[in-house]
């Protein structure tokens, strides 16, 4: 039957290049959506860990009865109650699930717990009498280097060696232990399955790396685990990592009940990996032209005390050490230590955070040195498509208008001076008006996008034609940045209907869609779902010899020919797994066709600061970034402003403060954040010049915030105050005259 009808629209609404609205948006606001903290289920039990005191000891002995004698406690776990793989590790399975012989760091888990409540299965948990020898930590990073206590050494050596330059600038660059500090803590619920299974419901980045350490862990087979997606309260990497995962499933099994666990804040900051601490030396070297020449770099990391992510993160920050510039002659120097301090892993920026402070820096000493603009400086030497990397020497195929960024932001208007936030120390008239000087900094951060080195990058999805609209099935992550609204709006476009519904599943039902990191998902799940929408989409129009598909049917020659309740009388459903352009891993000096693309921005700081007291206010961030093409614009303007953010916290105030291992500040009192007063106005160009793989020519937007943010923020300071400002976070002593 055909009917005749209006012709439909080419534009779907909240499609691609809108500001659709998130479907989780108005739950989240009223409190109504479920995080991992909310689970419940009738019956379950309460877990709890037991953590060393000491950041190295050697366990003599664990006693676990005087906790078994409390009242409602239904188990203790120690390391012999692992029934399978005794360690675990997201690169290398090198972390204890429970500490036996020895513990590493403070805070590592040495026994769990299950009781009936939350307060009955703490107090157990600190009744548990571990017997301890106490070990002298190792703490600094470069006498870790000096014993060969490492986890990675990486090596780069690109042109002639001994090529020199005129002007030369050298410096050495700290940055401090930074927390991801997600609102949401560590939580999650393991529910038996009554034939030796369970489901596993827990914060995470990429429940099937979870999967794959949980099962070795149990001892079980694959089909008998199931990592299923949870709400989360942010990640920034500190999902990344296993940490009460395997705890909860040993606790579950073993009482054959539901177990669910929340860490406290304090226990937050021992329960994740956090930001590697950095040290760095550079030596620049320029024609009198402004020519980068030669740039030299040793980079030191601390990993902390076991591996997780560290060897992919010292190559990142060496990969990156030298910006997005052209330089023929570059030498890297990278080693990432093991100490005793607490573990290091992923965090938002992943290595390319910094190095970026560092080599903002070293330009604008040496365009200080040259009597140059420092925009000028980076805009003689940009990279842009066509170079090679100055590091691997792989050539940019993919757009990055490195130019245009600049010149973007160069052209945003600047504050006046008489426009001011608020001045430096808050409402308490610490600081006097004629006491305030204003800096502004500016620095450029490059980073790549996806996973790199020969790794196979892949993520599944699977896109269903309903009668009730479109259904997106995918583990992908969703942590807060939007990627629901994404892949709904490229559904929309791509296949014209406007129902669409996206559902986590558990690693049973789908492939894995990939860590919910490296700024990835947008490219590789909305890759994953444009192919299997576009595909679904030209089979359906194939089978009913149809030229147009909307919410009304098939259409051919402008008339309805098949109303979309025929259409869905048969199951439509196609699952696609998408790969970004292959890469390979360097050679021994580093050189190779290392990463798939690569994404920048470029960051103007405002500052006003009191330099007798040491007393800074960050009144504005601007910034230009390519964005490739902005799928949601909203969304992307707020993952830039969330970036900002944590680089403003790095810059001015978020430090771990560690004391021979030992964090002295695991809460919100004493580990500074950035609320709302201290939120500089941020505004945002979006270079929009599409990529070559991502859906839509998309890029990944949110990392490239946080990269140099920090660093122009210190750059401000450094102009305001005429001091080297070195080191981040900058304190009032390293600019108090």
């Amino acid at each position: 039957m055909t009917v005749r009808t209006e012709q439909p629209s080419s534009r779907i609404d909240d499609g691609i290049g809108e500001s659709a609205l998130r479907p989780d948006g108005i739950a989240k606001l009223k409190g109504e959506f479920e995080y991992a903290q909310d689970q419940w289920v009738e019956g379950m039990l309460w877990g709890a860990t037991t953590r060393s005191p000491h950041p190295h000891a050697r366990i003599l002995s664990i006693d676990v009865a005087p906790a078994l004698a409390i009242g409602g406690v239904h188990a203790v776990l120690t390391a012999d109650d692992v029934p399978g793989r005794a360690s675990f590790g997201l690169e290398h399975p090198d972390q204890p699930v429970l500490a036996k012989e020895m513990v590493n760091f403070w805070g590592e888990p040495v026994a769990i717990v299950a009781a009936e409540d939350d307060a009955t299965a703490r107090r157990a948990a600190a009744a548990v009498v571990v017997e301890y020898e106490r070990l002298e930590p190792l703490t600094d990073p470069e006498d870790a280097d000096l014993r060969d206590e490492v986890f990675q050494r990486m090596r780069i050596r690109r042109g002639d060696q001994s090529a020199s330059g005129s002007v030369v600038v050298e410096g050495f660059y700290e940055v401090g232990m930074q927390d991801q500090a997600p609102l949401g803590t560590e939580a999650g619920l393991a529910v038996p399955d009554g034939h030796g299974g369970v489901d596993l419901y827990a914060t995470s980045q990429f429940v099937h790396a979870d999967h794959e350490q949980v099962v070795a862990s149990l001892g079980l087979r694959p089909e008998q685990v199931r990592a299923h997606p949870t709400g989360i309260g942010g990640a920034f990497g500190a999902r990344e990592d296993v940490n009460l995962h395997i705890h909860l499933c040993l606790l579950a099994l073993h009482t054959s009940q539901p177990v669910k666990m929340v860490y406290h804040r304090s226990e937050s900051f021992t329960g994740h990996v956090h930001r590697h601490p950095a040290r760095m030396w550079y030596r620049h070297e320029a024609d009198e032209d402004g020519n980068l020449v030669r740039v030299r770099a040793k980079v030191l990391i601390d990993g902390g005390a076991y591996a997780s992510t560290t060897a992919a993160v010292l190559a990142n920050a060496c990969y990156f050490a030298v910006g997005p510039y052209n330089c023929e002659s570059v030498s890297v120097d990278g080693v990432g230590t093991r100490t005793n301090n607490p573990p290091c892993g992923a965090m938002r920026g992943f290595g390319a955070v910094q190095v970026c402070f560092a080599h903002e820096a070293q330009m604008d000493r040496l365009a200080d040195a040259l009597g140059m603009d420092p925009l000028e400086l980076r805009r003689k030497n940009a990279l842009e498509s066509g170079d090679s990397m100055p590091t691997t020497g792989q050539v940019i195929e993919t757009p990055l208008p490195t130019v245009e960024v600049i010149d973007s932001l160069a052209a945003m208007p600047i504050p006046e001076e008489s426009e001011r936030a608020g001045l430096p120390g808050g409402s308490g008239l610490t600081t006097e008006e004629h006491h305030v000087v204003r800096g502004i900094g500016y620095a450029v951060g490059i980073k790549n996008l996806g996973f790199s080195e020969g790794f196979d990058d892949f993520a599944q999805a699977r896109v269903l034609l309903t009668p009730g609209g479109a259904i997106v099935e995918t583990a992908a992550i969703e942590v807060g940045q939007g990627l629901v609204t994404i892949l709904a709006q490229i559904v929309r476009s791509s296949m014209g209907v406007s129902s669409v519904e996206v559902r986590h599943v558990d690693t049973s039902k789908i492939d894995s869609a990939g860590s919910t990191s490296a700024s990835r998902q947008t490219q590789m799940s909305g890759g994953a779902t444009l192919e299997a929408s576009s595909r679904l989409r030209a089979r359906i129009l194939e089978h009913f010899a149809g030229d147009d598909l909307n919410d009304e049917g098939v259409w051919r020659d402008g008339e309805l020919v098949v109303p979309m309740s025929r259409v869905t009388e048969d199951k439509w459903e196609e699952t696609v797994t998408f790969r970004h352009p292959p890469t390979s891993p360097p050679d021994g000096d580093g050189q190779g066709v290392v990463h798939a693309d690569f994404a920048l921005a470029a960051h103007r700081a405002v500052v006003d600061v009191d330099p007798e007291l040491g007393l800074v206010t960050v009144v504005r961030v601007d910034t230009a970034q390519d964005v490739g093409k902005a799928l949601n614009p909203q969304s992307v303007v707020g993952q830039i402003e969330g970036g900002i953010m944590q680089g403003v916290g790095l810059a001015i105030m978020e430090e771990l403060i560690l004391d021979h291992g030992v964090i002295r500040n695991p809460n919100f009192t004493d580990y500074l954040l950035p609320t709302i007063l201290d939120a500089p106005d941020v505004e945002a160009l979006l270079i929009e010049k599409e990529g070559s793989w991502g859906p839509f020519g998309a890029k990944g937007v949110g990392e490239p915030p946080t990269i140099s943010s920090t660093a122009a923020v210190a750059a401000a300071i450094r102009n305001a105050t005429g001091r080297a400002i070195n080191r981040v976070p900058v304190r009032p002593q390293d600019i108090a005259l």
